[in-house]
């Protein structure tokens, strides 16, 4: 969830774009501070891996890791944490890739049998997500994994919460530098992740909001099939052409989502550029229906619907927005 960007820069965007830009990093600037001050819950150095660790092995350290954060958490005082972190493993079966309960935390859940799939998802989160947050994460992935499987049971997900994500109004999250960060850490971890899958399978990128950022700047092989962007304010570039991918580009926004009524301007570092649903990006178009800006993974949905079928192979780009850019 950030602002957008726009074509090239602000010539010819208007008085009214500028204004509101200003508007939002002047908002950006004041409001955060005193979250930022917030003082974190203290938890232990995470588990660390050899290259070669079987997932099973990660799951197993990674529960212990996060069962003594929310054991430290509690002892500190910070019950609400501590009772976030032992929600994360209530039924002690969680698959933790990785976890880190340091500061807002990151980790990496796999939903599915990760050694059998051959249809892999990663779910890149955008700004608030952190592990205080993390349930409604999760929901979304839990969500999508339920409806790949009824068609396709050789599938997982993996909510990869593997950044730390810029706060919804925040100066970080106007600009590139957390995506930057983060997509230096995703493009190793989806090496990392074709090898822990099946053999063959098929990796998609869905990515949503400031996520999409992330995506967009990350370098993928030729294991990622497809990338989508959904909710998205922008990439930060003009043509999905320019992306460092050799995946199919998707993207999509519901009717309900506020984030297409933020301008798509840019103003130096400021701002994402053109908007990924303008045919002149060149994406493929998929329907999202009347998703708001948190809604496209709901159960039920028209955009649960499109984002399963373009993670299965099935989809036909939607003529209604795709663009005759798009790739092949």
């Amino acid at each position: 969830m950030s602002p957008a960007g726009g074509h090239g820069g602000l010539a010819g965007t208007g008085r009214g774009r500028r204004t509101l830009l200003a508007a939002l990093v002047a908002a950006a600037v004041v409001i955060p501070v005193s979250a930022a001050a917030s003082p974190h819950a203290p938890a232990p150095q995470p588990s660390a891996f050899t290259e070669s660790a079987a997932p099973h092995d990660r799951y197993a350290a990674n529960r212990a890791n996060l069962a003594e954060a929310a054991r430290m958490a509690a002892a500190a005082g910070r019950t609400g944490r501590a009772g976030k972190l032992r929600a994360m493993d209530a039924g002690g079966t969680a698959r933790f890739l990785a976890f880190d309960g340091r500061g807002s935390g990151r980790a990496v859940e796999v939903f599915g049998d990760l050694e059998t799939a051959d249809r892999v998802t990663v779910l890149v989160p955008g700004s608030d997500t952190t592990l205080d947050t993390y349930q409604r994460f999760r929901a979304g992935a839990v969500s999508l994994q339920q409806r790949l499987q009824a068609g396709h049971p050789r599938s997982a997900v993996v909510a990869w919460l593997g950044y730390d994500t810029p706060g919804t109004v925040s100066t970080a999250v106007l600009t590139a530098a957390r995506a930057d960060e983060a997509a230096a850490e995703l493009g190793p971890f989806l090496d990392r992740l074709r090898d822990m899958a099946g053999p063959g399978a098929r990796l998609s990128l869905l990515c949503h909001s400031y996520g999409s950022v992330v995506c967009a700047r990350t370098a993928t092989g030729p294991a990622v099939a497809d990338i989508v962007l959904y909710g998205s304010p922008g990439t930060g570039a003009d043509s999905a052409r320019d992306l460092p991918t050799g995946a199919r580009v998707w993207a999509g926004r519901g009717s309900g989502d506020w984030i297409g009524e933020v301008p798509h301007a840019r103003l130096g570092a400021i701002g994402f550029g053109t908007d990924p649903v303008d045919p002149a990006f060149g994406a493929r178009g998929f329907a999202a229906g009347s998703a708001g800006h948190s809604d496209y993974l709901k159960p039920g949905t028209e955009s649960l619907d499109s984002l399963a079928a373009i993670v299965l192979g099935t989809a036909a780009a939607d003529s209604a927005s795709a663009s005759e850019g798009s790739r092949a």
